[in-house]
């Protein structure tokens, strides 16, 4: 398996650990009532800022997850992988990684700066099998 195929593989793992960070304190804060729901309606209660804030940075993970992956399958499949594209793809799981605390805690600017190193990794990844 490539280096950027494992970090794709990691980034999935990253995906499915942010889920149950954010799914354990909404079910608790909601109660199974609304979330087995089909949510036709709003909560009557809101989340608590800490659990919006997981909700809404593993939201994030799944936009940048498409464009990771995109990146992943041309490098892959073009036979582009090089020690560029290895170290963007590390870079984008570290970033990732990073991301979660940093909105969790609002880290301003940090969250936006973490967020910028993943998808410039990204586009890196993009741009380099291309040439």
């Amino acid at each position: 398996m490539t280096p950027e195929l494992t970090a794709l593989a990691l980034a999935g793992l990253v995906q499915a650990l942010q889920f149950t960070l954010f799914a354990i304190p909404a079910n608790i804060e909601l109660g199974p009532g609304y979330t087995s729901s089909p949510r036709d309606r709003p909560p009557s209660r809101p989340m608590s800022v800490m659990t919006g804030r997981l909700q809404r940075a593993m939201n994030n993970h799944f936009e940048g997850l498409i464009l990771f992956t995109l990146a992943v399958v041309v490098v892959t499949l073009g036979q582009q992988s090089t020690p560029v594209t290895q170290y963007a793809a590390w870079t984008y799981l570290a970033a990732r990684i990073l991301y979660v605390p940093a909105y969790l805690f609002g880290l301003r600017p940090w969250r936006s700066v973490i967020w910028a190193a993943g998808f410039f990794a990204t586009l890196t990844m993009i741009l380099a099998s291309l040439l």
